[in-house]
This record gives C-alpha cells, sequence and structure tokens, in this order.
C-alpha cells in the first residue's frame, strides 16, 4: 500500500491556496497536513478546504513538525530563503516557489547550504516546465526535429497587475519565467541581457514602465527577445516560437472551445496564470509528490532558481541605465550538474 506524503504549506495567499486545491483534489499520493501563515485566519480557513489540516502560527514549527515529509514555500518573497534553509537543516524536500531567494547572492546561500548536505532537496516553482506545450517543445529540441536553435521568441502578456506591482517586477516576477523556459529549453546559460522600455501604455494608469523588451544572449550564441507587457487589458496570453536551421516549434496555447457566430470565428483567452497554466502545476505538483519518498527531483533546481535571479538582476541593471550588462554567474557546484529532463506527461 502506498504511502502519502504529508506535506506543510507555508504561505496561505494566492499561490499558496492554489497548490492546497490542487494537492487535496487532484494530486494523487498527496495530504496536505499543515499550513501556515501570519494571517491564521486565512491559513484556517485554507487549512478547512484541505479537509482540516493543522494550522501553525509560526513556520518554523511547520517545518519542524515530525508530521510533515515536505514543505511548500508560497510566502513572500523576502522569507524564501529563510524557510528553504530551515528545510534543508530540517533535512525535508522543499518545493520553493519564484523566486529561491530575494537577491542572487542569498541564492548562492541556498546553494551552498545544499551543496554541504550532498543531496537535492530543493526544487523550483518553474511550473511552465511541466507544461504540455513546453514540453513538446522541449522534446523538438532534443532530438533535433528541428535543427540547431537559432532564435527563440516569447510573448508574456498579464491583462492587470496588482497596486504593488512595479516596473521591476516585469521582470523579476514575470519575465523571469521566459529567462528560466529559455535556459532549460536551449540547455545553455544567458550570459548578456538587455532591457528597453519604450513608450508605455496609458492602462495602467501610466505607473508602470510597461510594456518592456528583453534581449538575451546564450553562451551557445542563441538570441531570446521577451516582450512583456504587465497591463495589456484583454488576457494572459503567452507566446513561444523556437526557429531552429531546419524548421521551428511553437508553443500552442489550450483552446478548448471555438464559438462561430455573427459573422466572427473565435476563442476564449485565459483571463489569468491559473487558469492557463492549470494542467503543468498539476503535473509539477504530482511529480515533486511522486519524488518525495526517493529524495529525486526532476524539476527546476537550486541551481536554476539562482541562474534566474542572477540573469534578472542583470536584467534590472540593464532597465536602469539602458545599456547590456554581462551576467555573472558563481561556479557552479558538482551537484547541480546539467540532466537534459523531459517532465513525462
Amino acid at each position: 500500500m502506498a504511502v502519502s506524503v504529508r506535506i506543510g504549506v507555508i504561505g496561505a495567499g494566492v499561490m499558496g491556496a492554489t497548490h492546497i486545491r490542487i494537492l487535496a483534489r487532484e494530486v494523487h499520493g498527496a495530504v496536505v497536513a499543515a499550513v501556515a501563515d501570519v494571517d491564521e485566519a486565512r491559513a484556517t480557513a485554507v487549512a478547512g478546504e484541505a479537509g482540516g489540516a493543522r494550522v501553525h502560527a509560526e513556520p518554523a514549527d511547520l517545518v519542524r513538525d515530525p508530521e510533515v515529509d515536505a514543505v511548500i514555500v508560497a510566502s513572500s518573497d523576502a522569507t524564501h530563503e529563510a524557510f528553504v534553509l530551515a528545510c534543508l537543516e530540517a533535512g525535508k524536500p522543499v518545493l520553493c516557489e519564484k523566486p529561491l531567494a530575494a537577491t542572487a547572492d542569498s541564492c548562492v546561500r541556498v546553494l551552498d547550504a545544499e551543496a554541504a548536505l550532498g543531496r537535492r532537496l530543493v526544487q523550483v516553482g518553474f511550473m511552465r516546465r511541466f507544461d504540455p506545450g513546453y514540453t513538446a517543445m522541449k522534446a523538438a529540441v532534443v532530438d533535433g526535429s528541428i535543427g540547431a536553435p537559432l532564435l527563440l521568441h516569447c510573448v508574456h502578456r498579464n491583462a492587470s497587475v496588482p497596486p504593488a506591482y512595479t516596473s521591476e517586477m516585469l521582470v523579476t516576477s514575470s519575465a523571469v519565467h521566459e529567462i528560466d523556459v529559455a535556459r532549460w529549453l536551449l540547455d545553455d546559460e544567458i550570459v548578456r541581457a538587455s532591457v528597453y522600455a519604450g513608450r508605455s501604455t496609458t492602462t495602467g494608469g501610466g505607473r508602470l514602465r510597461d510594456p518592456q523588451m528583453v534581449v538575451l544572449e546564450t553562451a551557445g550564441g542563441v538570441l531570446v527577445d521577451v516582450e512583456v507587457f504587465a497591463t495589456a487589458a484583454y488576457g494572459y496570453d503567452i507566446r513561444c516560437e523556437l526557429v531552429g536551421e531546419t524548421g521551428t516549434a511553437a508553443l500552442s496555447p489550450p483552446r478548448p472551445v471555438e464559438i462561430r457566430r455573427a459573422g466572427h470565428e473565435g476563442a476564449a483567452v485565459p483571463i489569468g496564470f491559473s487558469e492557463r497554466f492549470a494542467e503543468a502545476y498539476r503535473r509539477e505538483l504530482q511529480a515533486w509528490v511522486d519524488g518525495v519518498p526517493g529524495e529525486r527531483t526532476d524539476g527546476p533546481s537550486a541551481w536554476d532558481g539562482y541562474a534566474a535571479s542572477a540573469v534578472a538582476e542583470a536584467c534590472l541593471a540593464s532597465l536602469a541605465d539602458g545599456g547590456p550588462r554581462d551576467v555573472e554567474l558563481a561556479p557552479r557546484p558538482s551537484l547541480y550538474e546539467r540532466e537534459t529532463v523531459v517532465p513525462a506527461g
């Protein structure tokens, strides 16, 4: 008889609540055992949706709970480093929402702590690697069906963003997903970054440098462009096309139904990330839960979290003065030697 993995979730906001609902309803072998949040009432309400999980006032108590086998960190960005380090100290697998830590330097502290253990316990929540469309693109790269990659074109548009969202978050909260996708699809590190902010839209009230164009270059010479538009109004629109020497691979977003009426043909556009990537989140969590008993991590590693943060910091430096920036990475510990992994569907 299979043993259920008892999971503790730190953070009961949008991401934490999303993970808890998916774990409780759609992931085999998972039990939400405990929840912690600075808002205890919110934690209690979300825990009730998961069948009455225990509520801890302190995240540290959740990590130390002997009835918690593994932890999801979905709290505010500034807390990630401390909570992931606590999980490593306790020897518990942890799935941390991006970013791995608030800065690239703090990510290195996580790398050092995990490398000292000699085993990988950290997975970072870049869920697009588990999306069926992206995994099909990755397969096309691995099997060589489009030839050697030359260019990668990406689009990331949100309908709207919260009032606290800043111009810098177009990179750190939105385009960072494309940064990770580019590294993963191309199996190559990004070595140079430029960000351009031209005319800004008025739809967001004129307070953001929005949209922005991010241009990246990999060590192997592949060029990557990312249009990131945080207040596009019409919906959540994610696009990606990889141009190879002999063909292209383009992301086909889910289109459950097309409607023809009154002389028009069309399909609904998702309004948010949780709708567009619902299947990716389910597959990500299922793969993570399946790997916990054997401490197997097939998803994005702590190194991937660090590298994405380092590229994002170079992007922010470019945004500040308009010039290109080289990406400086620390030496890669042997624990994170490259593996070409295409997540199973």
